[in-house]
């Protein structure tokens, strides 16, 4: 989209025809992912249904579904960092978090199978919600701090079966792209289970697809994987510790630091 610049040097706003033109786009797109994630969703669940192994499905999120609806909005991925990761190994992911289209990028990125630490408000949405539930990912009441760590505690179960799980530990989208303080919740799992937790930095999702309503823009989606912080001697009690270091290397890795 262009805007237009006056001899006052004044941003002028995009033109109305400019405007309407994104808006038809934008509604094309939204009727893509709706459709699209109901019938990947649905062959998804399907196979469940038919091998009651999570494998398949799962795989089917990050070769197809993920890539599909990235390519619908326009959307690249670039990712760095991968290299340090065991393929065989379990680990928590923490990313910040600014777009609903976080979930597929990570999916996209990261090369393990995933579940994710979601919101229990999404357990009531079609689709997604009972592909969320069929593949044994975790739903968080956040309704208080004390709820919500009670709602994690299949967390570590998966992690110590081996499965990586991703998670957002700022709690909920950031409006302005700043990185808030993580939330020791979720990182106080990966202590219990003994896994690595692995930063993760997101750089460009909030453009692609804003936290206000669905006005996608094309763009390039950066994920910054950083080296596995290991927890492996720490108690539980330290997790607040842990939380502040895995954020402060978010936050370098979203710099490019």
């Amino acid at each position: 989209m262009t805007t237009s610049t006056s001899s006052a040097g004044q941003t002028k706003h995009p033109r109305p025809a400019t405007r309407a033109a994104w808006a038809a786009l934008n509604a094309v797109q939204l009727a893509f992912a709706l459709l699209w994630s109901a019938a990947c969703i649905s062959a998804a669940l399907v196979v469940f249904a038919l091998t009651r192994r999570r494998a398949a499905p799962l795989a089917m999120a990050r070769r197809l579904w993920a890539p599909g609806l990235l390519h619908g909005a326009g959307a690249r991925v670039e990712v760095e960092g991968t290299d340090e990761l065991d393929a065989a190994s379990a680990y928590l992911f923490a990313a910040n978090h600014q777009s609903n289209i976080d979930v597929p990028a990570l999916f996209v990125a990261l090369p393990a199978p995933l579940r994710f630490v979601v919101k229990r408000e999404l357990r009531a949405v079609p689709f997604l919600g009972w592909y969320i539930a069929a593949m044994g990912m975790v739903f968080v009441d956040r309704t208080g701090p004390r709820d919500a760590v009670k709602s994690m505690w299949r967390v570590p179960e998966i992690l110590r079966a081996g499965q990586s799980v991703a998670c957002f530990p700022e709690g909920t989208r950031s409006r302005d792209g700043a990185i808030r303080p993580f939330k020791s919740g979720s990182i106080a799992m990966a202590i219990e289970a003994g896994v690595p937790v692995v930063p993760v930095a997101l750089i460009g999702t909030g453009g692609v697809l804003p936290p206000h309503g669905f006005r996608v823009r094309p763009g390039v989606l950066r994920v910054r994987v950083g080296r596995p912080i290991a927890t492996a001697g720490l108690a539980v009690s330290q997790r607040g510790e842990l939380a502040r270091r895995v954020r402060d290397e978010v936050e370098r890795l979203y710099a490019g630091r």
